[in-house]
Protein backbone atom coordinates (compact mmCIF):
# COMPACT_ATOMS: atom_id res chain seq x y z
CA UNK A 1 0.00 0.00 0.00
CA UNK A 2 2.40 2.55 -1.10
CA UNK A 3 1.01 6.22 -1.53
CA UNK A 4 -0.13 5.91 -5.11
CA UNK A 5 -2.34 3.07 -3.87
CA UNK A 6 -3.50 3.82 -0.63
CA UNK A 7 -6.77 5.52 -1.44
CA UNK A 8 -8.24 2.94 -3.82
CA UNK A 9 -7.23 0.42 -1.09
CA UNK A 10 -9.54 2.18 1.48
CA UNK A 11 -12.23 2.99 -0.81
CA UNK A 12 -12.77 -0.56 -2.11
CA UNK A 13 -11.96 -1.57 1.72
CA UNK A 14 -15.18 0.58 2.60
CA UNK A 15 -17.41 -0.35 0.03
CA UNK A 16 -16.81 -4.54 0.67
CA UNK A 17 -17.22 -3.37 4.23
CA UNK A 18 -13.50 -4.55 5.83
CA UNK A 19 -12.13 -2.93 8.30
CA UNK A 20 -8.41 -1.57 7.88
CA UNK A 21 -6.70 -2.69 11.26
CA UNK A 22 -2.98 -2.27 10.83
CA UNK A 23 -1.14 0.37 9.01
CA UNK A 24 2.83 0.84 8.39
CA UNK A 25 4.65 2.91 5.57
CA UNK A 26 3.95 0.02 3.45
CA UNK A 27 1.27 -2.04 4.10
CA UNK A 28 -2.56 -2.16 5.18
CA UNK A 29 -4.00 -5.21 7.01
CA UNK A 30 -7.42 -5.31 6.21
CA UNK A 31 -10.31 -7.66 8.32
CA UNK A 32 -13.36 -8.88 6.38
CA UNK A 33 -16.20 -11.39 7.02
CA UNK A 34 -19.07 -12.40 4.96
CA UNK A 35 -20.00 -15.05 2.29
CA UNK A 36 -16.74 -16.57 0.22
CA UNK A 37 -18.73 -14.63 -2.78
CA UNK A 38 -17.91 -11.12 -1.41
CA UNK A 39 -14.28 -11.91 -0.04
CA UNK A 40 -13.33 -13.47 -3.43
CA UNK A 41 -14.73 -10.03 -4.98
CA UNK A 42 -12.86 -8.09 -2.74
CA UNK A 43 -9.23 -10.01 -3.74
CA UNK A 44 -10.32 -10.13 -7.16
CA UNK A 45 -10.50 -5.73 -6.91
CA UNK A 46 -7.66 -5.67 -5.46
CA UNK A 47 -4.56 -5.71 -7.85
CA UNK A 48 -3.03 -8.92 -7.20
CA UNK A 49 0.57 -7.30 -7.60
CA UNK A 50 -0.35 -5.69 -3.92
CA UNK A 51 -1.80 -8.78 -2.43
CA UNK A 52 1.05 -9.97 0.03
CA UNK A 53 -0.70 -12.49 1.93
CA UNK A 54 -4.52 -13.74 2.45
CA UNK A 55 -5.54 -15.96 5.31
CA UNK A 56 -9.23 -17.29 5.52
CA UNK A 57 -11.15 -19.82 7.82
CA UNK A 58 -14.50 -21.27 8.13
CA UNK A 59 -16.71 -20.29 10.98
CA UNK A 60 -15.22 -19.37 14.43
CA UNK A 61 -16.34 -18.47 17.44
CA UNK A 62 -14.76 -16.28 20.24
CA UNK A 63 -15.96 -15.93 23.66
CA UNK A 64 -17.18 -12.89 25.23
CA UNK A 65 -17.72 -12.11 29.14
CA UNK A 66 -16.42 -14.64 31.51
CA UNK A 67 -17.87 -17.52 29.90
CA UNK A 68 -15.61 -19.45 27.87
CA UNK A 69 -16.85 -21.88 24.57
CA UNK A 70 -16.54 -25.32 25.40
CA UNK A 71 -16.58 -28.33 23.40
Amino acid sequence: ADKTNREEIKRLSDIFRGKIIDVTDTSYLVEMTGNSSKLDGFIDAVDEELIVEVVRTGPSGISRGSKGLSL
